[in-house]
């Protein structure tokens, strides 16, 4: 019997391929070919079809999708540690923004990026939503990086690093789409800081710009409880019920944070097809709040997972956030059974790709699907006796612990090593800049 050509075939110990069914596969196997998936399998049924161009085996690991961070601001990694303990308006308006106002522009964010994605690389995500200046540095660093990303570039009504007022970036924005039409790596959605942070009148273009290019609409919404008490006293509403207003709650949307919302909000959310992107641990620092996941979840909200930005976290692990997320919906709920790991690495990946619009192509290992996969190495101590690869993956701090990350097939991180990216150059990099910031506090 003939076997037919593949690119690679990867054995693993466990793999988890999230869908059609989100179930543990022991001793299981997956082929690729041409950056996608052809098969799973044993590693016999698969040898039985498949001459491969090269084996990687992985009998201690658990090899599953690349990791989705549906949120964050990549360049930040360069103010983590910089402002720590304050609440959200005084971290932004006292800390933040200054500082941002004197020191970042296009080699601050490269930079930062760079730094971000070895970061991230490195503990399992593959794909991520940027919103920060300089969006097109973003894009450039991470289509040589090999990483796939939404960038979701800044709208604000006032002056800022980047652009000059919402109009600008808007054009700034239109012009960045354009660059990246068709691209396989690189996507990017409207930006707008906040509902407060624009006008009604610049939502409503961000619409029929969304419309007109199937675009997806990235914003912070509801992110803590003095957001949504400052536009109930002004002007009796709500920023969720607003949006929906103005036609801008529908499956392109990207709700971030979502930590304030009553029982009709959620369900205006749900009516539209819109998604929510979790961002506990930054939500948790800033004493913003929790985003109710159970509550959504039930309504059939599609929830996603980030990390926001290092500045707020200190951390871009995606599965750090998984565990965070999962605990905070057992107190939240009183439940233990709320948001279990299965659920919580569903979030992780193809809840993230759903948010992203990208669930055909990424977020779960099926054929024909993009080969955008991950393995982690359970053979520590930490992990050991496993009882539950997912449990394992969830509460055991695996991040750390990830040995291979491929994107399209292609080895991003090979057994432990960045393969796209000079780390001692970043870290030189990041050296300097770290001097100049002690310079400018």
């Amino acid at each position: 019997m003939s076997t037919t050509p593949c690119d690679l075939i990867i054995e693993a110990r466990w793999l988890l391929p999230i869908a059609p069914r989100n179930e543990v596969l022991e001793h299981a196997a997956m082929a690729v070919r041409d950056g996608r998936i052809l098969a799973l399998g044993s590693p016999a049924e698969l040898d039985a079809r498949y001459r491969p161009a090269s084996r990687v085996s992985l009998p201690q690991h658990v090899l599953l999708p690349g990791l989705v961070n549906a949120h964050g601001h990549a360049a930040m990694t360069l103010l983590r540690g910089y402002a720590e303990d304050a609440p959200l308006q005084e971290w932004l308006q006292d800390k933040i923004w200054p500082l941002e106002a004197r020191l970042v522009d296009a080699a601050f964010v490269r930079t930062g990026t760079r730094l971000a994605l070895a970061e991230m690389l490195r503990s399992g995500t593959t794909c991520f939503s940027d919103m920060y200046f300089f969006p097109e540095v973003v894009g450039e660093e991470a289509r040589q990086a090999g990483m796939r990303c939404q960038l979701a570039f800044p709208v604000i009504r006032f002056a800022n690093a980047w652009s000059t007022s919402a109009e600008d970036a808007v054009h700034r924005g239109l012009a960045l789409h354009d660059a990246y039409r068709g691209n396989p790596l690189v996507r990017v959605a409207f930006g707008p800081h906040a509902a407060y942070s624009v006008t009604r009148e610049d939502l409503e273009k961000i619409l029929m710009y969304s419309e007109e290019l199937d675009a997806n609409v990235h914003i912070h919404l509801h992110e803590n409880a003095a957001e949504v008490e400052e536009v109930r006293r002004q002007e009796r509403t709500t920023w969720v019920r607003r949006l929906s207003e103005i036609g801008l709650v529908n499956p392109r949307l990207q709700a971030v944070h979502a930590t304030q919302l009553d029982a009709e909000e959620i369900e205006i959310l749900a009516a539209g097809g819109a998604h929510v992107v979790h961002c506990p641990h930054s939500n948790l620092k800033l004493v913003s709040g929790v985003c109710p996941t159970s509550a959504l979840s039930h309504a059939g909200v599609n929830v996603a997972l980030g990390t926001d930005g290092a500045a707020s976290n200190n951390c871009l692990d995606l599965l750090q956030e998984a565990r965070l997320a999962s605990l905070l919906a057992k107190l939240d709920s009183g439940d233990a059974r709320s948001l279990p790991e299965a659920r919580a690495l569903s979030m992780a990946t193809l809840g993230g790709a759903r948010a992203l619009g990208r669930e055909q192509e990424i977020g779960s290992l099926e054929p024909g699907k993009l080969a955008d996969c991950i393995a982690v190495n359970l053979n520590h101590p930490r992990f050991q006796p496993v009882h539950d690869p997912m449990a394992q993956l969830v509460h055991t701090g695996a991040g750390s612990a990830v040995s291979h990350v491929w994107v399209g097939g292609r080895a991003l991180v090979n057994d432990g090593h960045l393969t796209s990216i000079d780390e001692a150059a970043v870290l030189a990099d990041v050296a300097a800049w770290n001097q100049r910031l002690r310079s400018s506090a």
